[in-house]
């Protein structure tokens, strides 16, 4: 084979080799860790999401580290070509984001959405998605089934704490604590767990976590979130 012969051949196999690379490269989506700000009125409030999946399965989660939020699961995530949303369900003010993923998708930017209000956000991927895995509940039995309220006295303030646990078929439980006195927000249980007549719900979104037994009618334990514990005696309502 002659010399520009050779050259003509390892220049096509460059061209096909080229090709192929390009053409096995997708676009990426949206998974991954995200970090950024809402711009809120007089400052810049830090956010940091986690999003995973592909197709039409997608989950995620979000922390709000000002308010004390961490991993809070999002709910209704959509991914439509570069359009991206989700909610935070069960917040007062139905908290929703709606975004456009840049072409090269290393950020997400758009409007987050909150009781009429409408504000910038803009995210930066800055690596993989952390999501942990939500533990496996158990069923509870008839006894602490039900509502269930309390109070915590925080600094020498009574915030009344309500939480109702319910049983689903296939042997687990869920339940959701809603704190009366600050305008009755809901937050979902992430693990509701019982071994005989002590009782576990782990509320990883704001660091909570109560631990209590059942004796003469009352779930008597400690109420505990991030570094601080206080006790939490709760009753039927």
């Amino acid at each position: 084979m002659s010399r520009h012969a050779l050259a003509g051949v390892l220049c096509a196999l460059f061209m096909i080799n080229a090709w192929t690379v390009t053409s096995a490269q997708v676009a990426p989506g949206p998974s991954g860790h995200w970090e950024g700000t809402i711009q809120v009125p007089g400052q810049e409030l830090v956010v940091i999401v986690d999003l995973s999946g592909s197709g039409d399965n997608w989950e995620g989660a979000i922390g709000i580290p000002t308010q004390g939020l961490k991993a809070f699961p999002l709910a209704d995530v959509l991914v439509q070509d570069r359009t991206v949303s989700f909610t935070m369900r069960g917040v007062p003010g139905e908290p929703r984001f709606r975004g456009t993923l840049s072409t090269d998708a290393k950020a997400l930017s758009g409007e987050f959405l909150q009781g009429g209000a409408s504000l910038p956000f803009a995210l930066t991927r800055t690596g993989a998605a952390v999501i942990e895995q939500v533990p496996t509940s158990t069923a509870v039995t008839k006894e602490i089934e039900g509502s269930w309220e309390g109070a915590v006295d925080v600094d020498g303030k009574t915030l009344r704490l309500g939480v109702t646990l319910t049983n689903h078929p296939g042997g687990t439980a869920t339940a959701v604590f809603v704190s009366v006195d600050q305008g009755g927000a809901t937050i979902p249980v992430t693990a509701v767990v019982q071994k005989d007549a002590h009782l576990t719900l782990q509320v990883r979104p704001i660091s909570g976590r109560y631990e209590g037994d059942l004796a003469d009618g009352k779930l008597t334990g400690t109420w505990t979130q991030g570094p601080r514990s206080w006790p939490l005696i709760m009753q039927r309502k």
